[in-house]
């Protein structure tokens, strides 16, 4: 049955959860069109993660990189946001579950992302990942506590462990953090504490593979390691981290095993699709890979339940080349685009061709004025890859005030050494997690009248 077959006495509802890149696009693409729409997220704020590393170190406060969804789609007289946490969904009768209520859709956009996968280790509270603004909080309160701590240390033992950096993976985000911690340590604290030279500062950078920049070109990614040990960071390929605990990272290389005291410790090693992708499996059947990412149809729908879109960082589609579409930004604003067209061609009883990635690109920073860029057989790196990365990073920002004021932040930065928010704040407190959203919430429908056997 098509869309516009159905009996309705208001206008066509589509929800759409998560208001990132893909979402957050696609509810953008619906702003005119001649439906009703509810954009659902645990957060009233779309964040641009590219730059959260920037957050961790310093370099940028997280007002700078975030977007008040409200604000951002204000405009849009058909569109109504919702701050709410998803905890389950029922196909049979079309209704979204959130841990306070439910909501009636027509058709369902599932764009809730990652999060940080520590494949099966229980090491989330020693090595913070980097996906929130309170996971930047908390390892920027890291990084400079551990600056104050050891401008007190009088051992000197103790004091290169409290100076000891370990960042485990050396993707685009591993390999973003230990530039600019090596940045910060290198140069722009050396003149800001007496106590402690910052410049003795020790970061390594823990990659399993055999590179850094594994989606990346060889001759990238060893540009890129090139350029990070002239920046004065410990590079280790090939090399596993077999144990986290009481600030000791225990790492093994073939058959030599070695301890290394950190007293602070970050995570960029992987991630995982969020609990809702789990929720979509129980109810609908779809499978779901590795990382917890469920397979979708060529026009990114649940199979079998057309009504149902998952685009984001929380699809695998595999449609296109030997490999899945990348967890990057442009993927998922091209996916939330297609979805959106898609709403509105079925509406007129048309449709679409099946989706189709254009890769714009990949691109890492460094540190000052050093950058790697892949696009095609296109590859370069160095200054012009830098001013590349500083234009991209800009113009795909949400409003233009971030925009504005990220760019006077670098200016500033850049000729004088100096800015950025480095404060030490409390720790951050964990958002509820999926689990106890659930135990807090009455279901409204039985499991017989839910579809489940």
């Amino acid at each position: 049955m098509s869309l516009n077959q159905e009996k309705h006495q208001s206008p066509h509802h589509v929800v759409i959860v998560g208001g990132g890149f893909a979402g957050l696009e696609a509810a953008k693409q619906l702003g005119k069109a001649p439906v009703k729409v509810t954009l659902v997220d645990k957060r009233n704020f779309h964040l641009f993660q590219p730059l959260l590393y920037q957050v961790a170190t310093g370099s940028l406060s997280p007002g700078d990189i975030a977007s008040p969804l409200r604000g951002v789609v204000a405009e849009q007289k058909n569109t109504h946001v919702l701050m709410g946490e998803v905890v389950d969904v029922n196909p049979e009768q079309k209704k979204l579950i959130l841990s306070d209520r439910e909501i009636d859709y027509d058709t369902l956009v599932m764009a809730t992302g990652v999060s940080h996968n520590y494949f099966g280790n229980d090491w989330s509270e020693k090595a913070p990942g980097l996906k929130t603004v309170e996971d930047a909080l908390e390892m920027r309160r890291r990084v400079f506590a551990s600056f104050e701590a050891a401008e007190k240390e009088s051992d000197p033992e103790k004091r290169k462990a409290l100076l000891t950096f370990a960042i485990v993976g050396a993707g685009p985000t591993g390999v973003e953090l230990a530039g600019a911690l090596a940045e910060l340590a290198h140069t722009k604290l050396k003149e800001e504490y007496r106590s402690v030279n910052t410049s003795e500062a020790q970061i390594y950078l823990i990659q399993s593979g055999e590179r850094v920049l594994p989606s990346f070109k060889t001759v990238l990614s060893e540009k890129a390691q090139i350029e990070l040990e002239k920046l004065g960071v410990t590079v280790l390929t090939k090399t596993r981290v077999t144990n986290i605990e009481n600030n000791i990272v225990t790492i093994r290389s073939g058959e030599t095993t070695q301890e290394i005291p950190a007293h602070t410790i970050l995570w960029g090693a992987g991630v995982k699709a969020s609990a809702v992708s789990q929720a979509i499996s129980n109810r609908t059947g779809a499978e779901l890979d590795r990382a917890g990412r469920v397979f979708v149809n060529e026009d990114l729908t649940v199979p079998g339940y057309p009504d149902i879109f998952v685009i984001g960082d929380l699809a695998n589609y595999s449609h296109q080349g030997d490999s899945p579409v990348p967890g990057v930004a442009p993927a998922a604003m091209q996916e939330g685009f297609y979805v959106a067209k898609l709403i509105q061609k079925r509406l007129k009883n048309k449709t679409l061709p099946p989706f189709h990635y254009i890769d714009y690109g990949s691109l890492a920073v460094i540190g000052r004025h050093q950058a790697v860029v892949q696009y095609k057989a296109i590859r370069f790196s160095g200054p012009l890859a830098w001013f590349a990365w500083l234009f991209i990073h800009i113009y795909y920002m949400i409003e233009f005030d971030n925009q504005l004021i990220v760019m006077i932040q670098w200016a500033w930065s850049y000729f004088t050494g100096q800015g950025g928010a480095r404060l030490i704040t409390e720790k951050a407190t964990k958002a509820p997690t999926y689990e106890e959203c659930q135990a807090r919430y009455t279901p409204l429908v039985t499991s017989e009248s839910s579809g489940e056997a």
